[in-house]
């Protein structure tokens, strides 16, 4: 891909997601929209996913800032939902779709049905947990839905890898590709383990930001590729040292912490948007490869799978929900009652999108013997066509369905309830070091800086109250509202002023940056604990 196009990929998909800020449409719907429209226009060039590209330089950090933000605490309490998500459903749908495809499409060999079943199988992370973020799912089902997500994508290449070995004549059998994917998973699962310790520990040594996150910039390919490179799961890798450096990331200084939200946010949105952008822009290549199919009957064949794929969800998440139950006195006892509806919404939240995409470009031409491989453009049809179709159908109704089943969102009062005390409990134990220190004669403060320490303290204590509090009758605003926007007035005041300065040659350049700097940073302390 030439410099000009993916500048215009890049500047074009990023204007697409601002805009769905502002709108009630999930981004990554749009933003496949938007592909699909521009791929008409005349002059657009092919934008054709490579998976050389996608596989270790776009799903590494997309996986790293998922694993990241979720929880290892929230994912090992829902361990088994999704290890049968992520490694049960994806076999399972595998064999499910293969063998209709395998009915449905005449002539085609099951084994590259079954090619065709591990290239869909696997949910998408993206757009799972874009979706969930958006619509306000109760957080046990985007835990789950998360959880699967992280891993599901390293089940389906291995089955994939399987079923691409027996398609092509490499005499590959099931009983060895269950021995592949207990290797590739172990020892993706080792390989994290192994780069987690010391990345962390240099992480913690490292005293400058600007050098901790540029490690943190090239942690995902490392996992990545180390694991790949000795044909373990690099996936997984990626995931088991995201999920450990995020349950460890109060251990960083706050300087790190700060500047890596910062880096990260940017990276996943740049990354995010290009990729939906990219579905959509792969109509014209999948079209100009279909020869014979298309028509009604590429159509037929693309109903009847998608059909099956949102069947075959639903086939295996209910009794997966249930039966553990049923079977487990212990799993009574320890977890509540499900009802109907969570599973109905896990069910339909299987969305597909850009690692299929990729995993199916990445099929061979040709088979051992030069013979092209069987029905490579069908596949790659009508796994675009699943894609598509879950992104729209599935992530255009996903929101107004939550809304008619009524599920019960985050109870806001309990979580800030939650929140006050754990902020009350931490402010005594900073009252209690405060004075601790304040007894010894080396730290003695002026009165005025005394009060101050106690003032801060005070606020943020009482910041979280206000927020259950009455509010401005006037404003509309809380007490700590007001604070805050009182105080931005000031800083604001403030740094016109050094402008002004600046300007008039009182004060250079260079004195400037360091006066603003001291201003954005009081700014930025104002705005967390407001947007906390």
């Amino acid at each position: 891909m030439h410099f000009l196009p993916l500048l215009l990929l890049v500047a074009g998909s990023a204007t697409v997601a601002g805009a769905a800020r502002r709108t009630p449409v999930p981004a990554p719907l749009l933003l496949v929209a938007a592909g699909l429209a521009v791929s008409y226009l005349p002059g657009v060039p092919h934008y054709e996913l490579d998976p050389e590209i996608v596989l270790p330089l776009i799903l590494p950090p997309l996986l790293y800032t998922a694993a990241g933000d979720s929880s290892y605490l929230d994912l090992r309490a829902q361990l088994r939902p999704v290890a049968l998500l992520s490694v049960g459903y994806v076999l399972f749908a595998t064999l499910t779709v293969g063998w209709a495809a395998y009915l449905i499409v005449p002539g085609m060999p099951l084994t590259a049905a079954l090619v065709l079943g591990a290239v869909i199988a696997p949910p998408d992370a993206v757009a799972a947990t874009a979706v969930a973020r958006r619509v306000g799912l109760p957080s046990r089902i985007t835990t789950i839905l998360q959880g699967e997500s992280l891993v599901n994508d390293a089940t389906a290449i291995t089955a994939y890898r399987v079923a691409l070995a027996a398609t092509i004549g490499e005499g590959a059998s099931w009983s060895g590709g269950t021995v592949d994917f207990l290797v590739a998973a172990v020892g993706g699962v080792l390989v994290g383990l192994l780069l987690m310790v010391p990345i962390h520990w240099l992480r913690t040594r490292l005293k400058e930001a600007l050098l901790q996150n540029t490690l943190s910039l090239l942690i995902p390919f490392v996992a990545y590729g180390l694991a790949e490179w000795v044909h373990a799961s690099g996936v997984l890798a990626v995931v088991v040292v995201g999920l450990y450096l995020g349950y460890r990331n109060w251990q960083v200084d706050f300087a790190t912490r700060l500047q890596e939200e910062a880096v990260w946010k940017m990276v996943a949105f740049l990354l995010e948007s290009a990729v939906f952008a990219l579905i959509g822009l792969q109509l014209p290549v999948v079209l100009e490869g279909l020869g014979e199919y298309e028509g009604v009957r590429a159509s037929w064949y693309a109903v009847a799978v998608f059909l099956v794929v949102v069947a075959s969800r639903f086939v295996w998440v209910y009794p997966a929900t249930f039966l553990p139950r049923m079977l487990s006195p212990r799993i009574r006892e320890r977890e509540d009652n499900p009802t109907w509806k969570g599973p109905f919404v896990i069910a339909w939240a299987g969305m597909r999108g850009v690692v299929s995409l990729a995993i199916a470009f990445s099929i061979p031409l040709t088979v051992n013997g030069g013979d092209p491989f069987p029905e490579r453009n069908l596949i790659l049809f009508l796994t675009f066509t699943t894609v598509i179709g879950t992104l729209v159908i599935q992530g255009l109704t996903l929101p107004p369905l939550i809304r008619v089943l009524k599920l019960p969102g985050r109870d806001q009062q309990v979580e800030t309830l939650a929140e006050a005390n754990a902020q009350a409990q931490a402010s005594r134990a900073a009252e209690a070091r405060l004075d601790e220190l304040l007894a010894n004669e080396s730290n003695e403060l002026p009165p005025p800086l005394v009060d101050r320490l106690h003032t801060v303290l005070e606020r943020r204590r009482n910041a979280v109250w206000e927020r259950l509090g009455a509010v401005n009758p006037v404003t509309g605003e809380s007490v700590d509202d007001t604070y805050s926007r009182l105080s931005r007035e000031m800083i604001g005041a403030e740094r016109e002023v050094f402008v002004k300065l600046r300007d008039g040659r009182y004060i250079d350049d260079e004195m400037l940056r360091t006066l603003l700097r001291r201003l954005d940073l009081e700014e930025a302390a104002v705005y967390r604990e407001a947007s906390s």
